[in-house]
C-alpha cells in the first residue's frame, strides 16, 4: 500500500516499484470516478507499468451523484473499507 503525499511531483517510481511485487494496483479516491484523480493515477500507472499488471487497475470512488450536506450522509457515501471490497481477481 502507498500513501501518495504529494500528487504534484508524483513518485512513479515508489508506485512501479509496488506493482512490481504485487502485479496489482487498486487506486482509492474520495473523489468522482469520473474525470477525478483516481482516472489521472489510474492511467500514470497504465502508461508506466503496464507490463507489470496481471489484471487492470481498479478504481474505488465516490459513486456518481452529488454529494450530500448532511454530514451523517457525507460519511456513508464516502469510500471506505466495507465498499471498497473487490471482486476477486481472476488467475
Amino acid at each position: 500500500m502507498i500513501d501518495l503525499r504529494s500528487l504534484r511531483p508524483l513518485d512513479v517510481g515508489a508506485i512501479v516499484r509496488s506493482i512490481a511485487k504485487t502485479h496489482h494496483a487498486v487506486v482509492a479516491n474520495e473523489g468522482w470516478r469520473f474525470c477525478g484523480y483516481a482516472a489521472e493515477l489510474s492511467a500514470t500507472i497504465m502508461d508506466h507499468a503496464f507490463d507489470e499488471l496481471d489484471a487492470p487497475v481498479a478504481r474505488v470512488t465516490l459513486p456518481d451523484m452529488p454529494i450530500p450536506y448532511s454530514e451523517p450522509l457525507e460519511t456513508a457515501m464516502l469510500p471506505n473499507a466495507e465498499r471498497s471490497a473487490l471482486r476477486p481477481l481472476r488467475p
